[in-house]
C-alpha cells in the first residue's frame, strides 16, 4: 500500500472530485483506490501499488486548482505523519500559551505595569510616514511630549503589536508589525490604511501574538511531504542515516580563517545533506558560516541565509557584504544604519525600472480613486439588485430604473468604469512589483532573512541550493523547517551548550527546546559536525571554567585575547581609593580577570514581591551599584554589562543605577553579546538552598562567557554550592585565588 498526498485543494473539492481526477489522469481504477482521508485543503489517499499505475507528479490538478502531489510508502509515511502531527500540536500549544499570556497580562495588569514589564508603550502619538515596499502604510509612534525617550522595552523588529486608545482588548483594535525602532520612536507597518485615531495622541501600543510566524511554522510542516529533495526529509526525521561529511583540499578565498574554521568551511562546502558548525562563545561561527557561503557562491550555488532573529540576520549580512558578495536583505533590519539599508530589498528596489513603473501605476489608480468621489457609489440603496452590466446598459440608453434617476444611473456606471480601471492598474502594478522583486533576488548571490520571512510571499516559488541557518540552537525545529523547505542542503551554526529557544508552554518545552541542530549532532556522533576551537573574546582565565565544564577542555584563547585585562583600558591615574574593605579592591583589581564575591557572611537574603514569581536581592544590588559607580568613572558605560537571571532583580538594579548606556539585562538578553566587563548577580540566597532555574547550567555558561577582560560574580556560596556545577565554580575561583568573602559592606 502506498499513499498519495495531495495539498492545495480548494474548499469546494470533495472526495468524489479527488477520485475522479486520479482515475481520469492516471492508470488507476476506482478499485485501486482505498480510503480517502480529506480535510480542508489536504487529502491522504490509499493506493494499491500496481506497476506503472502512478508516477508522482502526473496529477497536476484536482478540480480547478493546481495542487501538489507526493507519493510515500506506508511505513515512511506513517513516521513522517507522526512527526508532522507531533510538531503541529506543539506549535499550537505554544501559540495558545503566548496568546493567553498577552491577553491575561493586558486584562489583569494596568498599562503602567505592562509598560514596566517592557511589553507596552503608553502616551504615544502617531504620524503617517507613507508607504513601504508592497504598499504597507507606515506610522511612526513617539511620546506625546516631543523629545522624550521611549522606556526600555521588549519590542523588536518583526513583532506584532496592537494599538488602542482606551480599550486595549477590543476585537477591532488595529494590529501592525514593528518595522523600525529608535530610542525615540517605533515605526509600525499596517496592511491597510491606518484608522484616523492612530494619528492622534494618547495611544497605547501592546506587544501581541505574531500569529504569522506560527502559521508559517504550520505551513512548513504541511509542506514537508512535498519537499523537492525527499532524501533530505528522510534524513531529518531519521528515516535514513546521514553520511559523514569529509573535507576537501579546496583553496579558500578567506585566508584569515583559523585552522578549525577552515576545516569547517571545507567540510560544509562538501556536504550532501546536513552539516553543523558548533561554535562555542567567541569562536566566530558567523565568520565561518559566511566563509562557507562565500565558497559555495564561487561554485555558482544560490544561498538562502537565515536566523531566528533580525539582529542575527543583520550580523550575517555584515559578514557577507564584507566578503563582497551580492546580498539582498528581506524584511526590516533590526538596526537602522545606512550600511544595512543599502542591501535591503526596500532600498534596492527603488532603482528597478519595473518597480518605478509599478509606483506610477499606483499613483494613476489613486487619481481615479479621487475622481470616484465625484460620482455615486453603487450602494444597495441605489443599486436595487441591478448587476454591473445592467447599470451600464441603462446608462448607455440614458434611462433610469426602479425609482433611480438616469443621472444616478450614469454616475454609478462611471464609478464602476473607474473601478475597473483602478483594479486593472493595481493588478498590473502588483505584477510589475513581483517581477522587480524576482529580478533582485535572481541577481543576488545570497538572500538573507529571518526563518519566518523565508515563508513569506516574497520567496514563493523560489528554491535554493543551500540554506545556511545561523544561531540554529536558538530556533525551534518547526522554525527551521520554513527555510529548510526551500533548499537541497542545509548548513547550521550554533552552540547547544548555550540557551535553547524560549518556550512558554510547559507541555511543549521538553520537545521544542531540543533543536534540530542538537538532535542532528547527537544522532550522528559528530560525523556531520565541526567544532570551532579558538576563541577571540575572553581572557583565558575567564574562558577556563566554561572550557573545562562545557567544552571538554578543547578551546584555546587566541594570543590576541589570552592575556588581555582591564588594565589595558584604564587611564594611568586610576585609583580604587585609599581606604575601604578588601573585597572592593580585590573585585576591581584591573589585573585580575575573574572575581567572585561571596555574600554568605552577610544577611543578603533574596526576597519575593507580592504576586511575583521572580526574585530580587537588595544587598547584591548595593554591591553591584557600588562597583558600577567606580567602573563608570574610568570606562565608557557601553563597555559594561550587568547580568542577573531574574526580572525583578533587573528592575531593582535599573532603579539604583542611572546610566543610560550601561546595559542591565537577564541572561537571555545577553546571549550572543559581549562586554569588556560583566558583573553577575546570582540573587539566590535562602535557607532551603533553592536555585530555581539557575539549575539550567546553560544559563551559567552564557553568563560566564560574555566578558572580554573582567568578570565579577556576586552570590551566596552556601546556597549556590548545593548544585554540582556551582560547587565546581566556587572551587575553581578559590583555586584561582579569585574568591573573596564579604564580611563588611561599609565603604568609605
Amino acid at each position: 500500500m502506498h499513499y498519495l498526498l495531495i495539498r492545495g485543494l480548494s474548499h469546494e473539492v470533495g472526495v468524489r472530485d479527488i477520485i475522479g481526477a486520479l482515475v481520469n489522469q492516471t492508470a488507476l481504477t476506482p478499485d485501486d483506490i482505498g480510503n480517502v482521508d480529506h480535510e480542508e485543503t489536504f487529502a491522504e489517499v490509499e493506493v494499491i501499488q500496481k506497476k506503472g499505475s502512478y508516477r508522482p507528479g502526473k496529477v497536476d490538478s484536482v478540480g480547478p486548482e493546481t495542487v501538489n502531489v507526493a507519493q510515500w510508502e506506508r511505513g515512511p509515511w506513517q513516521k513522517l505523519n507522526h512527526y508532522i502531527e507531533k510538531y503541529r500540536s506543539l506549535v499550537q500549544l505554544e501559540r495558545e500559551k503566548e496568546m493567553e499570556r498577552h491577553e491575561r497580562e493586558i486584562r489583569e495588569t494596568s498599562g503602567r505595569e505592562r509598560e514596566k514589564m517592557g511589553r507596552a508603550l503608553l502616551h504615544l502619538r502617531g504620524k503617517d510616514v507613507g508607504e513601504d515596499l508592497g504598499g504597507k502604510r507606515m506610522v511612526k509612534f513617539s511620546r506625546n511630549r516631543k523629545g522624550e525617550k521611549l522606556p526600555e522595552n521588549e519590542l523588536a523588529v518583526g513583532d506584532l503589536v496592537m494599538l488602542s486608545k482606551n480599550e486595549p482588548l477590543r476585537d477591532d483594535n488595529p494590529t501592525g508589525t514593528v518595522a523600525e525602532q529608535t530610542s525615540y520612536s517605533t515605526t509600525i507597518a499596517f496592511d491597510e490604511q491606518p484608522e484616523d485615531f492612530l494619528l492622534s495622541k494618547g495611544l497605547r501600543m501592546d506587544l501581541y501574538v505574531n500569529d504569522i510566524t506560527y502559521q508559517r511554522m504550520l505551513e512548513g510542516l504541511e509542506k514537508l511531504p512535498f519537499h523537492f529533495n525527499r532524501e533530505l526529509v528522510e534524513k531529518l526525521i531519521g528515516l535514513s542515516s546521514i553520511e559523514e561529511v569529509r573535507g576537501t583540499n579546496l583553496k579558500l578565498t578567506n585566508g584569515d580563517l583559523d585552522s578549525s574554521q577552515k576545516k569547517a568551511v571545507r567540510r560544509g562546502v562538501n556536504t550532501n545533506s546536513f552539516f553543523c558548525i558548533h561554535g562555542p562563545p567567541g569562536t566566530g561561527k558567523t565568520t565561518t558560516i559566511a566563509g562557507v557561503t562565500e565558497e559555495l557562491v564561487k561554485q555558482d550555488e544560490k544561498i538562502l541565509a537565515t536566523a531566528a532573529s533580525n539582529t542575527a540576520v543583520d550580523n550575517m549580512v555584515e559578514f557577507l557584504t564584507d566578503r563582497e558578495l551580492e546580498v539582498v536583505r528581506l524584511g526590516h533590519p533590526a538596526r537602522v544604519t545606512p550600511y544595512l539599508r543599502k542591501v535591503s530589498l526596500d532600498y534596492k528596489i527603488q532603482e528597478n525600472p519595473k518597480y518605478q513603473r509599478s509606483r506610477e501605476l499606483r499613483e494613476e489608480a489613486k487619481v481615479f480613486q479621487d475622481e470616484q468621489d465625484s460620482y455615486q457609489f453603487p450602494s444597495g440603496r441605489y443599486r436595487r439588485g441591478m448587476s454591473d452590466s445592467q447599470i451600464h446598459q441603462l446608462a448607455q440608453k440614458g434611462a433610469g430604473s426602479r425609482g433611480v434617476s438616469r443621472s444616478k444611473i450614469k454616475e454609478m456606471s462611471t464609478w464602476l468604469k473607474l473601478q475597473e480601471e483602478i483594479d486593472e492598474l493595481y493588478e498590473r502594478s502588483q505584477e510589475l512589483e513581483e517581477e522587480a522583486i524576482d529580478e533582485i533576488i535572481d541577481d543576488s548571490d545570497v538572500v538573507c532573512t529571518t526563518n519566518s520571512t523565508a515563508g513569506s510571499s516574497l520567496l514563493e516559488g523560489w528554491t535554493f541550493d543551500v540554506v545556511a541557518i545561523d544561531e540554529a540552537t536558538q530556533a525551534t525545529e518547526p522554525s527551521c523547517l520554513i527555510p529548510i523547505n526551500k533548499a537541497s542542503r542545509v548548513i547550521m551554526a550554533g552552540d547547544h551548550k548555550q540557551l535553547p529557544p524560549t518556550i512558554l508552554a510547559e507541555e511543549a518545552k521538553d520537545e521544542l527546546q531540543v533543536t534540530a541542530f542538537e538532535k542532528l549532532v547527537s544522532r550522528t556522533d559528530n560525523s556531520i559536525t565541526e567544532m570551532l576551537l579558538t576563541q577571540y573574546r575572553m581572557n583565558e582565565d575567564i574562558m577556563e571554567f566554561s572550557n573545562q565544564n562545557f567544552y571538554d577542555g578543547k578551546l584555546s584563547a587566541d594570543s590576541s585575547v589570552a592575556d588581555h585585562t582591564l588594565a589595558g583600558l584604564m587611564p594611568d591615574d586610576y585609583t580604587i581609593g585609599e581606604a575601604g574593605p578588601s573585597w572592593f579592591f580585590e573585585a576591581l583589581d584591573p589585573e585580575r580577570p575573574v572575581s567572585f564575591l561571596d555574600t554568605e557572611m552577610l544577611e543578603a537574603r533574596e526576597r519575593q514581591r507580592p504576586g511575583s514569581t521572580s526574585r530580587e536581592n537588595p544587598i547584591e544590588v548595593k554591591i553591584v551599584s557600588r562597583l558600577a559607580d567606580w567602573l563608570i568613572e574610568y570606562l565608557p558605560a557601553r563597555d559594561i554589562g550587568i547580568i542577573s537571571p531574574y526580572d525583578d532583580q533587573i528592575d531593582l538594579l535599573n532603579s539604583s543605577i542611572h546610566e543610560e548606556n550601561l546595559e542591565i539585562k537577564t541572561v537571555d538578553g545577553f546571549q550572543g553579546r559581549e562586554k569588556e566587563v560583566i558583573v553577575i548577580s546570582f540573587v539566590r540566597s535562602n535557607d532551603g538552598n533553592e536555585l530555581g532555574f539557575l539549575t539550567d547550567i546553560r544559563r551559567l555558561n552564557v553568563s560566564l562567557t560574555r566578558a572580554r577582560r573582567k568578570l565579577i560574580m556576586i552570590g551566596d556560596s552556601e546556597t549556590l554550592s548545593t548544585h554540582e556545577s556551582y560547587e565546581k565554580l566556587i572551587k575553581f575561583v578559590k583555586n584561582k585565588n579569585s574568591y573573596t568573602e564579604i564580611t563588611d559592606l561599609t565603604l568609605t
